[in-house]
């Protein structure tokens, strides 16, 4: 599912540094800058929006990371190179500081998700469920998918694995935006991330909160249509409720004023407030993992 601020953002000044890894599926790496000198045994991942890949941001977040917590940062292809959205549909905000009205909702529909319903079902929350929470450390990378023309789906909880196997990590971390932050939200469930940060996720439900057994910093923006405060609330309110239980994690959450969804990974690049606060949760991204990973 999607709302129209789903499409909207800008592209990110810079390039990135890193590289595509054919060997872990496609994967983009970003590199400890310290690896010729010091071997880290821990490393980030970085779950994407809708656009995937293709879109350079992720790319750039996760070389920033790479950069001030000194390990490698991944961003997976978890669309398997067929993202939700295609760079194509994404435009400047519309009405940034307003309520979305029904027209709004009317051009996203008739934009962007009619023309992607194939990629919209291929990736519904059925499916994304099955593959993140499909956890079989010892079983293969890819699995078959009768659905797609596309075979080969990678399955998150493989790609952990495979990251652990092969490059010796010991600690590995998960931040994820939107569509991504919803996988977080799964991910945090499964025991295989010692630490997560969720930036203004998308659909989710509060069980999914209670499933939550890793620490993690919730990143909010003001406005969204997705994850509104009253929602906040009551997630917040479920990590409360923990407290001198043996299901207590750590948490944080922060809201962002004047932020809309999206803020965080698509940020207005017009507006240096909306950008000064896309710096500011990119510092509690990587503040969070320099506390969960570290120690």
């Amino acid at each position: 599912m999607s709302c129209p601020r789903c499409a909207e953002g800008y592209i990110l000044p810079g390039e990135p540094k890193g590289s595509i890894q054919p060997d872990f599926s496609g994967a983009y790496l970003a590199p400890n800058p310290d690896a010729e000198t010091t071997a880290s045994d821990r490393a980030v991942i970085v779950l994407t929006d809708v656009f995937g890949l293709p879109l350079k941001n992720p790319k750039l977040i996760a070389d920033t990371l790479a950069e001030r917590l000194r390990c490698d940062v991944w961003v997976p292809d978890y669309f398997n190179g067929r993202p939700i959205f295609g760079l194509d549909v994404m435009e400047p905000p519309q009405r940034e500081d307003d309520q979305l009205t029904i027209w709004d909702w009317l051009r996203i529909l008739c934009k962007t998700i009619l023309p992607n319903l194939g990629a919209l079902w291929s990736n519904r929350p059925s499916v994304v469920d099955q593959r993140v929470a499909s956890v079989r450390p010892n079983f293969l990378m890819f699995q078959q998918s009768n659905e797609e023309s596309n075979v080969g789906r990678l399955i998150l909880p493989q790609f952990i694995s495979l990251l652990k196997e092969k490059k010796g990590y010991k600690k590995i971390g998960a931040v994820g935006y939107c569509f991504g932050g919803t996988a977080c939200i799964r991910l945090a469930s499964t025991g295989l991330i010692d630490g997560g940060v969720i930036c203004h996720p998308g659909p989710f439900s509060i069980p999914q909160v209670r499933a939550i057994r890793s620490p993690v910093a919730w990143v909010c923006a003001e406005r969204d249509e997705f994850f509104p405060n009253s929602k906040q609330h009551q997630s917040e309110a479920e990590f409360a409720g923990r407290k001198d239980t043996d299901r207590f994690v750590d948490y944080e959450f922060k809201e962002y004023k004047g932020t809309v969804h999206g803020f965080a990974c698509r940020p207005n690049l017009q507006k240096p407030e909306v950008v000064e606060s896309y710096k500011s949760a990119l510092d509690q991204t990587a503040s969070w993992f320099e506390k969960t990973l570290v120690s």
